[in-house]
C-alpha cells in the first residue's frame, strides 16, 4: 500500500508516517523498484497499534521504548506488560477526571435549562394576565 494510502486509511499524514518511521516506531518500510514506500500488512496493524496508543494518550517516547522491546524479543515481555498496566492505570484516571468534567458540565447546562423554563412561565403567565386583562 501506498503512503497516499496509508495516509487517507489511517488519518496521519506522509510526514507523520516518515517520522514514525525515521524514530523506529514503523520498521524501515519496503520500497518498490522506483522507491515509493510499499507498507504491508505488518506495517498497517503496527500503524493501528500506534494510533490506538495515541489515542489514549501514549507519549511518543513511552511508544518508542515499547516498541524497542518488542524487537528485543520475548524476555521482554513483563517490561511490556508493565508498562501498558502502568499507561492503563494513567488512562483510566485521566477517563475519571473527564467524567467528574462532564458532570459538572451536565449540572451547568441543566442550570440554564432551569433558568429558561423559569423565564418561559413567567412570560407565559404575563401573557396569560394580559389576556384576561383585555
Amino acid at each position: 500500500m501506498k503512503i497516499a494510502e496509508v495516509s487517507e486509511k489511517y488519518g496521519l499524514s506522509p510526514d507523520t508516517l516518515r517520522y514514525y518511521e525515521r524514530i523506529g516506531l514503523i520498521s524501515t518500510v519496503n520500497r518498490k523498484e522506483n522507491g515509493i514506500r510499499d507498507y504491508d500488512e505488518a506495517d498497517l496493524q503496527r500503524i493501528e497499534f500506534i494510533k490506538c496508543m495515541r489515542r489514549a494518550g501514549l507519549p511518543i517516547d513511552v511508544l518508542i521504548d515499547y516498541i524497542g522491546l518488542v524487537e528485543q524479543g520475548d524476555s521482554t515481555i513483563e517490561e511490556r506488560k508493565a508498562i501498558l498496566q502502568e499507561q492503563r492505570r494513567l488512562l483510566v484516571t485521566r477517563m475519571e477526571e473527564m467524567q467528574q468534567t462532564l458532570n459538572v458540565l451536565d449540572y451547568k447546562i441543566n442550570l440554564y435549562d432551569e433558568a429558561v423554563l423559569k423565564k418561559e412561565k413567567a412570560m407565559n403567565r404575563k401573557i396569560v394576565k394580559e389576556a384576561i386583562a383585555e
